[in-house]
């Protein structure tokens, strides 16, 4: 029996990816929660790809697939955040608004394990301007993104006035906070401290 070469073949079906084509949500969720932990328990100098594989429970390789070296993790993943933002309060108040975004940030600046990375990644920074560049973005512009909003709100209720010098109110809104969950690390935050800080925050902005 012969083929004629110029009837139409029927064209090969393709074989679906596998191996390094494919990279698994599961895992790749598996190997950031794994960051975190590690950066919590050892910090990020002693951290390795292999400890990080080991609490993720995968091979080394699955990691080297998604990150080439733990500094390009460890950015891609705090960089992330920065991604994700804060809620943006809308109570219909300069005060209101402040005292949530209090809550919201106070709670995640003193959950275990990032009151643990923070500082940590803060050292390293010093050294590394690469981990300083993406610390910035996450706890810089993330906050001030959803401050930034605060004001305007503000600013078309009338509660601040069209003149306010910006950088310093973001730097009023987070500083204190800040200060005391990461810097000073108080261990416990004084019963109604949240609201008598959205109260004075609120009144030095009007007042600039």
């Amino acid at each position: 029996m012969t083929t004629n070469a110029d009837e139409p073949q029927p064209r090969p079906r393709r074989r679906a990816p596998a191996g390094a084509a494919v990279l698994r949500e599961d895992v790749t969720e598996a190997i950031r929660a794994a960051v975190f932990e590690e950066l919590a328990a050892v910090g990020y100098a002693r951290m390795s790809i292999e400890g990080i594989a080991r609490r993720a429970g995968v091979g080394k390789t699955a990691v080297y697939r998604r990150w080439r070296s733990k500094l390009h993790l460890v950015l891609d993943i705090v960089s992330a955040l920065a991604v994700q933002g804060l809620p943006v309060p809308d109570t219909g108040s300069l005060e209101g608004d402040l005292r949530l975004l209090y809550e919201v940030t106070s709670r995640a600046l003193r959950h275990p394990v990032a009151s643990q990375i923070i500082p940590d990644l803060q050292a390293e920074a010093a050294r590394n301007p690469d981990i300083a560049e993406a610390l910035r973005k996450t706890l810089r512009e993330g906050q001030d993104g959803v401050a930034s909003k605060i004001l305007a709100a503000a600013g078309e209720r009338g509660e601040v006035g069209p003149a306010l010098d910006t950088d310093l109110a973001l730097d009023l809104i987070s500083g204190p906070l800040y200060w005391r969950s990461v810097v000073i690390r108080s261990p416990k935050l004084p019963k109604g401290y949240l609201g008598a800080l959205a109260r004075a925050t609120a009144e030095g902005l009007k007042a600039l």
